[in-house]
């Protein structure tokens, strides 16, 4: 793989993980939209996504363990998993570029709903929420490791304090990464390319932990969600157009 190319990965791993650690979700979102141009294929892509989203997610994840409500979780992680399991088989027969252009709509589609209806939509924490939002995230989370926006949706909405939608969200994506990779793993999506690729971007996954820590209490969350929003829609588009 050519050094820029890994100089790419490295610098997009930093900014998901400093995006994650002060939003409490978006690596998936904002890594993969560099992720699928410069990896071999795009079940590459989602495997070496998920594997550094384990690490984004376990700091926080410990850190907030005790503010956790694990009946507010449990429906909406296991339903995932399940769903999960046939979209990141579902990718082994699909073409790339096929992906990539659906993921580019998906990105544009997200990004309007953050930008301008997020705020007007209000889902109870019932059953049938939990297991319809736990659903749609699965698929996303299959397809393009994505699996935040439905889940937050969720959350968003069921969790009384900061702390507690912090310590869901991030056990959540936790245990769902870990799931998936074991299951792209047994697909064959876990290549020698992934690994090297990942040993170089963990560094850069905990330093922007690290700076995603300092600087929560002191930036403008919806500033720096208006701007993400923003580079979304535009990668989506390339996505779509390239």
């Amino acid at each position: 793989m050519p050094l820029s190319s890994i100089a790419l990965i490295v610098l997009f791993a930093l900014l998901a993980s400093l995006i994650q650690r002060v939003s409490g979700f978006g690596f998936g979102i904002f890594i993969m939209t560099v992720l699928p141009h410069l990896l071999p294929s795009y079940a590459e892509a989602t495997a070496l996504s998920g594997l550094l989203a384990i690490v984004a997610s376990l700091g926080p994840a410990v850190v907030m363990y005790r503010h956790l409500e694990w009946k507010k979780l449990l429906p909406i992680l296991i339903t995932f998993i399940v769903v999960s399991f046939f979209f990141v088989r579902l990718i082994a027969h699909v073409d790339n570029h096929a992906l990539k252009q659906v993921m580019g709509g998906f990105l544009i589609v997200v990004s309007l709903y953050f930008f301008f209806v997020s705020g007007r939509i209000h889902l109870p924490p019932t059953a049938p929420v939990q297991i319809g939002m736990g659903t749609l995230s699965g698929a996303l989370g299959g397809l393009f490791a994505m699996q935040g926006p439905p889940a937050v949706v969720y959350f968003v909405e069921s969790c009384k304090s900061k702390e507690e939608y912090i310590a869901a969200t991030q056990w959540y994506f936790l245990i769902g990464n870990a799931a998936m990779s074991l299951f792209r793993a047994d697909s064959g999506f876990v290549t020698q390319v992934v690994l090297r690729c990942w040993c170089y971007a963990m560094p850069a996954v905990l330093a922007g932990m690290w700076i995603g820590s300092h600087i929560y209490k002191r930036i403008r969350l919806p500033l720096l969600r208006k701007v993400v929003y923003a580079y979304m829609a535009l990668a989506g588009l390339i996505s779509i157009i390239l």
